[in-house]
């Protein structure tokens, strides 16, 4: 499995890294994310994408992290847009305060197109999954979860981290089913310290 469907060149990161901050300051400017039009940047990132941001405080605590599982639009929209969101619409913080910009840390991550992981039970996930590079999505009916590869630095045990990711999903920490389904993706992350 490749790290990304496409990896992208330094100068690529810097501009997205780039464009995640503008954004940010467009929403204290405007109340919303910059608009993007992505015939105006290179052709690696106007393809589809799908990005999580993340900010982080000064410590390295959480202060927002918004993203989606499935390219559905032009890379550069979907990083302005969930810059924007991570910053004003997470839901478990308050929005983003002006005097916070500059303290906060920016970090990317693109991922690559999810996979079906057709397993069988708990034990043959943990037997499967490569601890510190897969993310995972766990699925039932209306019960949904993923991890971001970045949770195994959390999380490093891979019983552990699959019992955490059942219970993001609302599922309990022992649940099994047939009807259980599991889909893996990895992600190229970068953040500001790169730049």
């Amino acid at each position: 499995m490749s790290s990304t469907d496409s990896a992208l060149t330094p100068e690529h990161r810097r501009m997205l890294l780039t464009l995640a901050r503008d954004s940010i300051r467009q929403g204290f400017e405007t109340g919303r994310p910059l608009p993007v039009n992505p015939a105006q940047w290179p052709e690696g990132l106007q393809r589809e994408g799908a990005s999580f941001v993340t900010l982080k405080r000064p410590d390295g605590s959480l202060r927002g992290c918004i993203g989606t599982l499935e390219a559905r639009q032009p890379l550069v929209t979907d990083v302005a847009e969930h810059a924007h969101a991570a910053a004003f619409r997470d839901p478990r913080f308050q929005p983003l305060a002006a005097d916070e910009l500059e303290d906060v840390h920016l970090e990317l991550s693109i991922l690559s197109r999810p996979e079906p992981l057709p397993v069988a039970s708990e034990a043959e996930l943990l037997a499967t999954i490569e601890p510190g590079e897969d993310g995972l999505i766990l699925e039932d009916g209306a019960h949904r979860g993923t991890f971001l590869p970045a949770v195994w630095e959390s999380l490093p045990n891979p019983g552990d981290f699959v019992r955490q990711l059942k219970r993001k999903a609302g599922l309990p920490s022992d649940y099994w089913s047939s009807t259980l389904t599991v889909r893996r993706y990895r992600t190229e992350s970068f953040g500001e310290d790169e730049r």
